[in-house]
């Protein structure tokens, strides 16, 4: 038998339950993780609320992020084999596969080999963030060494990643946060400034730090009329690259008055994770990251076992954690 997380009807984090259930077979292309550790994302509390960019077919598991063991695999998996050490990353969609278990399937192109100096704690805590990183501010190279990048609620897991991965491509990152709590770990991140939103003007601290320039990309995960804001910070030609959805109200066209040079576009991490090219490419550039010291993932807090996810997706949902929140579910 093993256990795994469902919800059969959307709302807050109480609508989450632990089932047992048979152990899962591997189909084609499958295979089957004994579940380590998992981690944690805003994703899965708004697929779980029923607002994500898909809605869940009810009853539904969640989650993308795991560490753990291959035990079984699929007709045609030729790539990985049992026993072998792997991470999952968001190569799929939760109405498809959920890893909130301890037992799951997943498909075999969403597994990646475990990296031997990580912990199953800290293997839960990578992929997500540094693949979302990645793809918005390496992939497509706009971001150049010693352009700024303005990061925005950047004490969360994905904004720490950001800052990590901006300093590895050389440029220089100016984080967000909205209390003066979480200063020292931005900085200690890589963070060449940090704006205190809810005591300083965003414009003006930008306009300081770049010598009146700009920054050539910004980076947010909360949309919503606070954009606009955003874009004025921007530098001719800059990029607005918006990867979330934390404020629910529409989101305006920056520039539609000013007729501004600059570009906003939405981007999704699953740009790179549905693309095999992209992704084997990002995989390389997190793994070296991680290999030389330049990423490091950053865990706030772990919750003991599957019966812990309730409270963990409450304290996920406060929003006061900085880097990532990790259920610890076996060896």
């Amino acid at each position: 038998m093993s256990r795994g997380v469902v919800f059969e009807r959307t709302g807050g984090p109480e609508v989450l339950a632990v089932r047992e259930r048979a152990l899962p077979e591997p189909g084609p292309g499958e295979v089957r993780v004994r579940v380590a550790a998992i981690g944690l994302n805003r994703a899965e509390a708004l697929f779980r609320a029923g607002i994500y960019l898909e809605q869940p077919r009810l009853p539904a598991s969640l989650g993308y992020e795991a560490s753990g063991t291959v035990e079984a695999v699929g007709e045609g998996v030729t790539e990985v084999r049992p026993g072998r050490r792997v991470d999952t990353v968001p190569a799929f969609s939760q109405n498809d596969y959920g890893v909130y278990g301890t037992h799951v399937l997943v498909p075999a192109r969403a597994v990646v080999p475990h990296p031997e100096n990580l912990t199953p704690v800290q293997g839960a805590a990578v992929w997500m963030a540094y693949l979302t990183a990645y793809g918005a501010l390496a992939e497509d190279g706009h971001l150049r060494p010693g352009d700024h990048v303005l990061v925005t609620a950047a004490a969360s897991g994905v904004g720490l990643a950001a800052i990590r991965t901006a300093r590895r491509l050389g440029a220089l990152p100016i984080a967000t946060t909205r209390t003066r709590a979480k200063v020292r770990s931005l900085r200690e991140a890589g963070a060449v400034e940090v704006v205190v939103t809810g005591e300083e003007d965003l414009g003006a601290r930008v306009d300081a730090v770049t010598a009146g320039r700009g920054v050539r990309t910004v980076f947010d995960p909360v949309a919503g009329p606070g954009v606009l804001a955003l874009a004025e910070t921007l530098a001719p030609g800059g990029r607005l690259i918006v990867y979330g959805r934390l404020d629910p109200r529409d989101t305006p066209l920056p520039g539609q008055d000013t007729f501004a040079p600059v570009t906003s576009r939405f981007y999704s991490m699953h740009e790179v994770t549905r693309d095999d090219e992209r992704l084997r490419r990002a995989h390389a550039f997190v793994t070296a990251g991680l290999a030389d010291g330049s990423f490091v993932p950053v865990v706030d807090r772990v919750f003991e076992g599957l019966d812990a996810v309730v409270e963990a997706h409450r304290y996920l949902e406060a929003g006061t954690q900085i880097g990532k929140i990790v259920v610890a579910v076996g060896d």
